[in-house]
Formats: C-alpha cells, structure tokens, sequence
C-alpha cells in the first residue's frame, strides 16, 4: 500500500488471538495487513473492542502474535534478539490511554522520565540525567521544578505531558499514541494533539494514532484505517476518507460527528446501525459487519471480502 522505500512500519497478516475459558478462541486482531511510512501518522479507528490497540501493542511486541508479520525497518520484531530487541524498544515507543494508570504513583516525575535514559546508558552521570529530564519537561509545556513532584499532584493533562516526556527520553523514531487524549477534559484534548503535531515537526516522528474521535483524528492524520471486529475495513489518506468513504461501517460512523452549526447537524443524514455487534469469539461468516449493514447480500453472509483498491491508495474491504 506505500512504496518499499519509505515503509518505517510493515504489517503482514497479523493475528492476535486470546484464549477464553477452557476451548473458546476471541480473535481480536485477524489477518490484518498495513504499513506506516517514514514521518506520517496512521490514524486508527472503530467502536470499543474492534482490536485497535491490540493491534498497536501487537505491533510493538509488548503482546506475543498469533501468527503473521510486523517488520520494523525490515526486521521481524517477533523474532528479535535480545540485543536487538533492546535497539527495538529505544526507537519504539507508547503513550498509553490512562496518564495515571500507566505512571508509576510510588517514583517521583524526574525518576520517571530517567528510567528509559539510564535502561539504554543514554547519559553520562546524573547530573546529565537531571539536565536532560528538565529538558523534556521544558519540551512538553510543563516547569522542569516538576520532576521533583509525585504524579497525584498534577491535573489529568499535565499527567499526560508527562507520559509523552517518557515515552521522548530514549528519542524514538515510532511512537504508538493508544488513545492518548480520550481520558481528558475536551479543552486540555487539543492542546495534546497540538503538542503531538509540533513534537512531529521537530524530530521527525512517525505515529500510530489510535482514537474513537473521528474529527480528531481527521486533523492529525496523514491516513486513517477504520477497523471492525478485528479486520480492516477501509485504508486510505484522511482526505479522501473523510470526503468519500466507500465502506458503509466507515460511512455510518462518519455520519455521527457532530456539526458545530445547528441549521447543518438537524439536517445532516444520520446513517443507524442496527443490532448488536457480535462477539469476536464467534464472529458472524462472511463479511463481518454483514449483520448490521443496510446494504448486505447473499454473498456478504457467505464469503469474506478481501481488501481491494477502490482507487488511489483507497482500499476497501467490501463486495459491493
């Protein structure tokens, strides 16, 4: 889907199944195949439980796979060794949905952040370490006098200032972003993302961001991938999916931004889904949203359809 050249992140048919109970199998990522180029963000979206961030912790290596593929700048990141692997984890990185779920209460902020610094000899003695601590703090908006600080004393925002510090010290080239602004007020959301896009800017970074906000995700992204009970369903630039989607589950869920002009949103169209969404144990045969789509046929509840480009760099996994 992206010239070989410039693919920082390729995904192969990656699978990630759990195992529920005594003999049942939930296939939250099945057969899943995408790539990330060098300095762009991929956008990722879908309903809670469509396998989003398994799909980016999979990718990462923080889950073991199934079965498929995920090449980092051409090396199976499942198949590393341990030095390689260590490499692997200074360039790749994650900034988790729960900024104070994911920090440590008991370490104060400058020992955070110096975890990955001192973990990969990044520094001469701890007097750097310090500097370089009170720098990120600087990078993120936030006083660098905060490292000496525990992380109940900071606001939901400032904790995720401090999640993305950490996840900057060891300078990564890749960083999974896993719903990084869902757990914050609305107006601290945006000045994430700003933050995110202007730390982009200036190292160079490329993302994986994964979000339920549609309009979000639309402002930071270069492409988006819409996906639905583990399966990719739509795949293409943010433009042209957000101007022309093609998938009806894609189409559906734009359907449900919101419109700041009252005149505009009471006479905008809103696509319903019916049903429930099936249970990724027991997924329905064929396409997978077929159970819950206006448009399905016959051949929707008998064959899966494969992705296939409905244009350029537009694919879509639909038969009709």
């Amino acid at each position: 889907m992206t010239d070989n050249a410039d693919r920082l992140l390729e995904v192969r048919g990656l699978k990630k199944y759990f195992k529920v109970g005594k003999n049942k199998i939930l296939k939250a990522v099945d057969d899943v195949s995408f790539s990330i180029r060098q300095g762009e963000t991929l956008g990722v979206v879908g309903e809670s439980g469509c396998g989003k961030t398994t799909c980016g912790r999979t990718c990462l290596g923080i889950y073991p796979k199934t079965d498929g593929q995920v090449l980092y700048r051409g090396e199976d990141v499942h198949a590393m060794d341990k030095k390689s692997r260590q490499s692997f984890t200074k360039q790749a990185q994650i900034i988790f949905q729960d900024p104070y779920a994911s920090l440590d209460p008991k370490m104060k902020v400058q020992e955070i952040i110096a975890e990955g610094i001192r973990a990969h000899g990044m520094a001469k003695n701890e007097a750097e370490i310090r500097e370089r601590v009170e720098g990120l703090l600087a990078t993120v908006g936030l006083d660098p006098a905060y490292g000496s600080r525990y992380v109940h004393e900071f606001s939901g925002g400032q904790r995720q200032r401090i999640g993305i510090a950490r996840a900057l010290a060891v300078e990564p080239a890749f960083i999974v972003c896993d719903e990084p602004i869902s757990a914050l007020d609305v107006s601290i959301q945006a000045q994430i993302v700003n933050l995110l896009e202007r730390l982009q800017r200036e190292r160079g970074l490329t993302y994986m961001f994964i979000a339920h906000d549609l309009s979000m995700v639309r402002h930071i992204s270069d492409r988006v991938m819409v996906m639905y009970l583990g399966k990719i369903m739509e795949i293409t630039t943010a433009d042209q999916l957000y101007d022309s989607p093609r998938h009806p589950y894609t189409q559906a869920l734009l359907s449900a931004i919101p419109i700041p002009d009252p005149r505009v949103e009471a006479a905008k169209v809103r696509i319903r889904m019916d049903g429930e969404i099936p249970s990724p144990i027991d997924p329905p045969r064929g396409c997978r949203f077929q159970n819950r789509c206006p448009y399905a046929e016959q051949r929707c509840r008998e064959q899966e359809p494969g992705l296939r480009e409905v244009g350029d760099e537009h694919f879509v996994a639909c038969h009709l």
